[in-house]
């Protein structure tokens, strides 16, 4: 199949950024869809104009229905970096598409300040909770981030200032590579500026003495998190998070979930990764819904309910956590929904669910621990060691 659908990065220099042969597809194209400050930037054209459309997921079909037609698509910069040529690219064969990047707005932004990008973290949050940053917020990390409008730089700017993080350096740079570039320099805890809406911003993190920074692997500390106590403490968390192996973009069934501690840590562990929550308790769905967008902004799914009935028609899971409500059913229903290789790791302290879980051993192999933590506490004028309750654990990989 020929190409037919175009899609061209663009700056602020307009069609004189672009190769040569970028332009003749603009100057040839029957149809040209992008927002309107990219259509002002190509001039007159005897292609027919479409403005992104509202809502932006009827892309997709709106393009389908150009199949055969030679259609362009202006984004600007890098289109396959935030942008939209990451959807486009997963809906058309590869043989139906051909990309144009430009110089993209983390490139430009880079290049002002003298920052070697694979030192830097580059996030979006335009269209994104600006809490996604939480978890890259550590000392000497260096951010550039994609911002939607420009109340956002100060939003960000007064985040990171809570977070104890006030007197890192930001740089705001709007309308980079066009003639009204302009530049904000300042520090998160006195940023005085208002910034137009077409923006990149630059956070250099610099934290204030005894500032608690959260790790930025496994084992949050418990008071990161909104909980009634009832919860999967830090120490267990850890191991537990370790064996379910988070990974890009993979999705976590957290099975009695409670205030969400191990989804919230899933989703913080690698980029994209996805959790549904399955838990029966009002409160602790609030909980965990506030913890998922305190720790990061994340878009964790809850489902109101108990397995094994509240398991019924969900996505096929990469892995599954079962902390609360275990039996052979709920097990054996998790065991045949996870794909190939997937994880299932279950976490028990009543001997019942302990018996449960030595015939699936016994059936199935994979690893069964005892999990026994001690931590040192007044004892009179001494210290002492209290013992946390025994957890048993047991996980294996579905072949």
């Amino acid at each position: 199949m020929t190409a037919w659908l175009h899609i061209i990065g663009i700056g602020e220099d307009g069609l004189d950024g672009l190769t040569a042969t970028a332009r003749s597809c603009i100057a040839s194209a029957d149809y040209i869809i992008g927002g309107k400050r990219h259509h002002a930037l190509i001039g007159e054209s005897s292609a027919k104009r479409i403005n992104w459309p509202s809502p932006f997921d009827a892309l997709v079909s709106e393009l389908q229905a150009l199949r055969g037609k030679k259609v362009v698509v202006l984004a600007t910069g890098d289109p396959l970096w935030f942008s939209v040529g990451n959807r486009i690219a997963a809906s058309f064969d590869m043989d139906e598409l051909v990309f144009y990047p430009h110089v993209s707005a983390f490139q430009l932004a880079a290049s002002s300040l003298g920052w070697a990008l694979q030192d830097v973290t580059c996030l979006s949050v335009h269209g994104r909770p600006i809490e996604r940053i939480k978890p890259q917020v550590r000392i000497g990390q260096k951010l550039l981030l994609l911002t939607g409008n420009g109340k956002a730089v100060a939003e960000l700017a007064a985040m990171i200032t809570e977070l104890g993080f006030g007197p890192s350096k930001l740089v705001a740079i709007a309308n980079m590579g066009g003639a009204d570039e302009a530049r904000f320099d300042g520090v998160a805890q006195d940023w005085p500026h208002e910034v137009p809406d077409l923006n990149t911003v630059a956070i250099e993190c610099i934290a204030l003495p005894n500032t608690q920074v959260l790790p930025s692997g496994y084992g949050l500390p418990d008071d990161a998190f909104l909980h009634d106590g009832t919860m999967t403490k830090q120490d267990v968390r850890a191991v537990t998070l370790a064996k379910l192996m988070p990974a890009p973009n993979a999705l976590l069934w957290d099975v009695g979930c409670g205030c969400g501690s191990v989804a919230v840590e899933w989703m913080r562990a690698a980029r994209n990764a996805r959790a549904i929550g399955i838990e029966a308790r009002e409160d602790r769905r609030a909980m965990a819904q506030e913890n998922a967008r305190n720790l990061g902004g994340f878009d964790l799914s809850l489902i109101a309910g108990s397995a094994p009935d509240a398991l019924g028609g969900l996505e096929e899971p990469d892995a599954i956590f079962i902390g609360g409500g275990l039996n052979e059913e709920v097990f054996d229903l998790c065991y045949a929904a996870l794909k190939p290789m997937g994880r299932l790791v279950c976490n028990v302290v009543t001997l019942g669910s302990e018996q449960v879980l030595l015939k699936k051993y016994a059936a199935l192999g994979g690893n069964l621990t005892k999990l026994q933590f001690a931590h040192a506490t007044p004892v009179g004028g001494k210290m002492g060691w209290k013992p946390a309750m025994p957890v048993t654990q047991y996980c294996l990989v579905k072949k």
